[in-house]
């Protein structure tokens, strides 16, 4: 079975749920590799200065083939987690947001809503598995129903 490197981003506060994702897709066959920091990793309880935090981040999604985003209640406001979604997207990770249960009516984070590629719900645990793992996939809302992409491109012509 194919091993694959995640950073799960999330709000401190979401660790219960960091875990809880972890598991289900343990559960599910999938063996991933976790570089974000959550309660498993937590030092002496000392907090780093902010430059010190910034790189360690950049180290961590580096590492990392693909960058979940797990939406909790005040996820969409912690200018940590959209930092890592930025180095993600600098990085050219793979970004795929997942509704934390009972939470998909819960806003997205702006580097989202700009960078990110994939939303799925909390019981999507296959289609979670399968974005990790390259699959080409169709977007979905949090309910499972099919979605646009929430990006919008456009393509214009420069002149010579």
């Amino acid at each position: 079975m194919d091993r694959h490197n995640i950073f799960i981003s999330h709000h401190g506060k979401d660790d219960d749920k960091v875990q809880a994702l972890k598991e289900r897709l343990k559960s599910a066959g999938y063996n991933v590799h976790n570089y974000s920091v959550d309660s498993t990793k937590h030092k002496d309880g000392r907090r780093p200065s902010d430059q010190v935090i910034a790189r360690y981040l950049r180290m961590q999604v580096r590492w990392a083939g693909s960058l979940i985003c797990l939406i909790g209640k005040d996820t969409f406001n912690r200018s940590w987690v959209n930092y890592e979604i930025r180095q993600a997207h600098l990085q050219g990770k793979k970004i795929i947001g997942v509704y934390a249960h009972g939470y998909k009516d819960t806003p997205l984070p702006d580097a989202f809503k700009k960078y990110g590629n994939y939303s799925f719900g909390w019981n999507s645990i296959d289609k979670i598995g399968d974005a990790i793992s390259g699959e080409p996939l169709p977007f979905e809302n949090p309910d499972g129903t099919p979605s646009t992409p929430i990006f919008n491109i456009k393509k214009i012509k420069c002149k010579k």
